[in-house]
């Protein structure tokens, strides 16, 4: 009972050490390093250039299927989005990480060239990222929603679902008109 105790409190104090947890609406997103396929630096929310953007993160191979599907649907919305971007971000953890040459090659031989600044690829520190997002499911995206500032606007995770993806349109609708 005593050992139980001992490692909630550590868990409890270490949740809270950094500021790090679950992101809440409203939490500025903490600085994401990661590299575009055309091998340049990525840094969020600076990369986003003071636009709202669209993170779609996922921590598996199958986790693609659904960060695909948000993105072409987010692409195809663009327009009601006002001047908001997006970022696929891979993020690789684990053993994986010694497969980089490898996984991105195939990235880029799969990603049109106009649209390497739209994925970032993140190599390690994946366990406070999955923390900060409630990870859970493997095969599910991770969206997250910032406004120009960085601030988080905005969650979900999950597969496609037309009903979230219509609380993210109204959610990007009233960013623009802040602007």
């Amino acid at each position: 009972m005593r050992l139980r105790t001992l490692v909630l409190a550590a868990a409890v104090l270490s949740y809270g050490k950094d500021g790090e947890g679950e992101f809440r609406i409203g939490d500025t997103l903490p600085e994401l390093r990661g590299e575009f396929l055309n091998g340049r630096t990525a840094v969020l929310p600076g990369a986003a250039s003071g636009r709202p953007a669209l993170l779609l993160m996922g921590f598996s191979y199958d986790s693609r299927f659904a960060v695909e599907a948000w993105a072409k649907r987010f692409r195809e919305a663009a327009a009601s989005c006002g001047a908001a971007t997006f970022f696929e971000i891979p993020m690789i953890g684990g053993m994986a990480q010694l497969g980089k040459w490898f996984i991105d090659s195939g990235m880029r031989r799969g990603t049109p060239k106009e649209d390497y600044e739209h994925v970032i690829t993140v190599y390690g520190g994946v366990g406070p990222w999955k923390d900060r997002v409630g990870f859970k499911d493997p095969k599910a995206a991770y969206l997250v929603l910032t406004d120009a500032g960085g601030k988080i606007a905005w969650r979900y995770q999950g597969g496609f679902d037309e009903l979230a993806f219509e609380s993210l349109r109204g959610t990007c609708k009233l960013l623009a008109d802040k602007n």
